[in-house]
């Protein structure tokens, strides 16, 4: 079974072979070390981070959602004929499920992992695209003849994916914290 982190490590060794085959200067090879592959592999494991928190917090609350309703229509005060440690299980099952239930959604509603996943996932692909378009001389790096000649260009989509990036992010933090302001003050 592969480990875990085989993914990252596996970008890592096959983007340094690439640039190990691309023309290219000590200076403009440490950018595509220091700058675009710290990047993509910093926002893969985020994204990937995200995703598992995301899943793990939906489908708990998912489950639990679907359990609840079984648990409380089970009505043991009347219908079931049951003794008092097995009503006081199901009660307090039912009252612990509740919470884990609400807890999971409280937190995905405060973390958003799910729009932190989409959008590292979103910048991520991006960078790797232009990295891959870079490699091969095509899209925006079509008219070069040399990776030398376009890799201006090249650093500077990255630098542009990377500023929109930390935008996006910061403009979304600081919406919530405005929206939260006006509520906590009534």
């Amino acid at each position: 079974m592969p480990k875990k982190d085989s993914y990252p490590e596996f970008l890592k060794e096959d983007f340094n072979k690439l640039f190990e085959g691309i023309n290219l200067g000590d200076v403009q090879r440490h950018f595509l070390r220091s700058r675009w592959l710290d990047q993509v592999l910093w926002m893969e494991g985020k994204a990937n981070f995200s995703r598992d928190r995301y899943y793990w917090l939906r489908i708990t609350t998912i489950v639990g959602g679907v359990i609840l309703p079984t648990l409380v229509s089970l009505n043991i005060n009347s219908t079931l004929q049951v003794n008092d440690r097995v009503k006081n299980v199901i009660i307090w099952s039912t009252f612990s499920l509740s919470q884990v239930v609400a807890i999971s959604a409280a937190i995905e509603e405060f973390f958003h992992y799910g729009e932190r996943w989409r959008h590292y996932r979103r910048t991520v692909e991006s960078l790797k695209s232009q990295g891959w378009q870079f490699s091969q001389l095509t899209g925006p790096y079509s008219n070069y003849k040399s990776h030398n000649e376009a890799f201006n260009i090249f650093a500077s989509n990255v630098e542009d994916i990377i500023q929109r990036d930390v935008e996006i992010y910061a403009t979304q933090v600081v919406k919530e914290k405005k929206e939260e302001e006006p509520s906590q003050e009534k």
